[in-house]
């Protein structure tokens, strides 16, 4: 999406505001001893709340209001009955929709007292993403957000899942651009522009490069690695990038 009007403006920050408000709210609730489920329908009962859509369950018909992804899961986990431990890596991946308009964020945090080392991989994660952030301007090419994230990974001994990537936002869940890759492609030279809306998500890894998919068709998971997340949905302005889900 090319936001171009006040409307436009209004409405991505309201929605913007909106997830980000649940995805507080459920960092917040996540101790140790609650289900995956019982945040999740914290998130149901605000989205209810707030007048707004559920953009994965309204969209793709996903079994949950968000996602909630624990330890080896990475992205899109399914809300249920697994108990939060002490020391455990979770991310909290909140989108939704209001009056046609969506936005979509994300965070990986330590539940409890836990290992420095999966803390260092959730600060890489937010260093990663605030690096990009300096490359998001009208005419720089895309790829540049990538080679940042790369760049960042790489700094701190670690790396980045290639197969999960950011994306075009605003009027859908998933628009143009299809893919905002978190490494370099050298092929990928298209430029951003003034306007655009986009979900920018790194994904920093201790290991693997590449998620898989799990039989429930949702879950992404690592064999043998942990996986920090930090996204924020944004719009590309000559007077710098506007983060909607702060």
């Amino acid at each position: 999406m090319i936001a171009k009007t006040e409307e436009d403006f209004t409405g991505l920050k309201e929605i913007g505001r909106i997830v980000a408000k649940i995805r507080n709210e459920l960092v917040k609730r996540t101790v140790p001893g609650i289900t995956t489920l019982e945040l999740d329908q914290i998130a149901g009962q605000m989205f209810e709340e707030e007048g707004a859509q559920s953009a994965p369950k309204g969209q793709y018909s996903f079994p949950g209001y968000s996602c909630i992804s624990v330890n080896e899961e990475v992205a899109h986990g399914i809300p249920g009955g697994r108990v939060v431990g002490e020391g455990d890596l979770v991310n909290i991946d909140v989108s939704g929709s209001k009056n046609g308009y969506f936005a979509d964020t994300g965070v990986s945090f330590v539940a409890g007292k836990g290992d420095p080392k999966l803390e260092k991989i959730c600060e890489v994660a937010k260093e990663a993403f605030e690096a990009g952030l300096l490359k998001a301007k009208p005419g720089s090419k895309k790829s540049g957000l990538g080679k940042a994230v790369m760049n960042t990974a790489r700094k701190n001994g670690l790396t980045v899942i290639k197969n999960l990537t950011g994306h075009g936002i605003g009027r859908k869940i998933h628009e143009a651009p299809d893919h905002i890759y978190n490494y370099n492609e050298p092929s990928d030279d298209e430029l951003l522009k003034d306007g655009m809306v986009i979900a920018f998500e790194p994904f920093i890894s201790t290991k693997d490069e590449e998620v898989y998919q799990l039989d429930d068709g949702w879950t992404y998971v690592t064999d043998d690695s942990f996986v920090a997340q930090y996204e924020h949905t944004l719009i590309i302005t000559k007077n710098g990038p506007v983060i909607l889900t702060l």
